[in-house]
């Protein structure tokens, strides 16, 4: 029988990737026992070994990207990682008494690092690339990408379902014209977005949003899905719904997977994203139905990878600032989340899609806007 690690280099020679090679994606082992964590535990034990120091890659993304393009990851299937798939659907994780903990224990972390990681606009989302070569106009073309889509127009009242530091309505309100009120699970959220809003007409909420209940011209939703959980899809879409007025438009911005039969990932569940579930299309459009008519569809998920190697470029130099607040394990985690997030998206292993709905459709049609 071969060893451990005889059994992970064969697996890894089928990703073009060598142990202690010499490319920049090449896995450097400084401790053994990664090979024996990563087949017991998947990404999770793999992630907390890189967490341990007991291996490296000068090129972080380009292994994740070269791993999963390659497809090997499937072909190891830790049977201890079994009860972490039956969890997610036995039970409801994001039911309204665990909804918070995703933002005690990932936004709540402090608001210094998101405002040196992310650009001048705080838009924790995938940007727009098409005409930008920078974050900065990257994020502000996807908001006004987003403005258009919604076709807003000035004295429209918009909800924001997630609405995070209020990147969105903040560049609404100045921008449109257009009263807006968000919901957010995260208290460092509704106090830093209030500041950045002052004087415009934006309502930070701290509010679940199943609790919702009155009508808004537009609702928008931004990297927020991601948090709901498949058991909570359609009491989600039967709010947006409710929301939504007869004549408007929702638009629904999520990362989503290929595959609907597979587990939120151990690794980020545990460490970054608590409870976090990403949906496939056939989730979203069996909880749409009879619901709304998608307008629109829009997948530009390799822009994520962009995204993310633009906001790890920004946590890297800011991290002589940082490091006093955290520490050097926090570095390495933050660190495989941003890399093998891109190296996801750059392999297409993972996607982001923009879905524009509307309760009865659009009488005319629906044309998407080209910025």
């Amino acid at each position: 029988m071969a060893t451990s690690k005889a059994y992970v280099e064969e697996l890894l020679a089928k990703a073009d990737i060598r142990i202690n090679g010499n490319r920049a994606w090449d896995m450097q082992v400084h401790d053994e026992s990664v090979f024996d964590e990563a087949l017991s535990r998947g990404n999770l034990g793999l992630g907390e070994s890189y967490m341990a120091r007991l291996w490296d890659a000068e090129s972080l993304d380009q292994f994740f990207f070269k791993l999963l393009r390659s497809g090997i990851q499937d072909e190891v299937n830790p049977a201890r990682l079994i009860f972490h798939s039956l969890k997610s659907r036995l039970f409801n994780l994001q039911d309204k008494s665990r909804a918070w903990k995703v933002g005690q224990h990932h936004y709540d972390m402090g608001n210094d690092l998101y405002q040196a990681m992310l650009d001048e606009n705080m838009v924790y989302t995938c940007g727009y690339w098409e005409k930008a070569d920078n974050v900065d106009d990257a994020q502000r073309q996807k908001l006004e990408l987003c403005c258009q889509k919604l076709g807003l127009k000035p004295g429209m009242t918009v909800l924001d379902i997630g609405c995070g530091w209020g990147s969105f309505m903040k560049y609404a309100a100045e921008n449109y014209g257009v009263k807006c009120v968000g919901v957010t699970i995260s208290k460092e959220q509704v106090a830093l977005g209030e500041k950045r809003c002052e004087g415009l007409p934006v309502e930070f909420r701290l509010q679940d949003y199943r609790d919702l209940n009155e009508q808004f011209d537009r609702v928008i939703s931004l990297g927020m899905f991601e948090h709901v959980g498949q058991k909570n899809y359609d009491d989600y879409m039967d709010v947006a719904l409710r929301c939504t007025k007869s004549d408007g438009l929702f638009l629904l911005h999520t990362i989503g997977k290929n595959v609907s039969d597979t587990a939120a990932d151990p690794w980020i569940s545990k460490y970054i994203f608590p409870n976090g579930e990403i949906p496939s299309i056939s989730q979203i459009g069996q909880a749409l139905e009879q619901k709304f008519v998608c307008e629109d569809f829009h997948n530009f998920g390799a822009y994520y990878d962009k995204t993310l190697m633009a906001w790890f470029e920004n946590f890297d130099a800011a991290w002589p600032q940082l490091k006093a607040q955290f520490d050097d394990e926090f570095y390495r985690m933050w660190k495989y989340y941003l890399l093998s997030c891109a190296g996801a998206f750059r392999a297409r292993d993972i996607q982001l899609w923009q879905w524009v709905l509307s309760p009865n459709g659009q009488l005319d049609g629906y044309l998407r806007p080209q910025l």
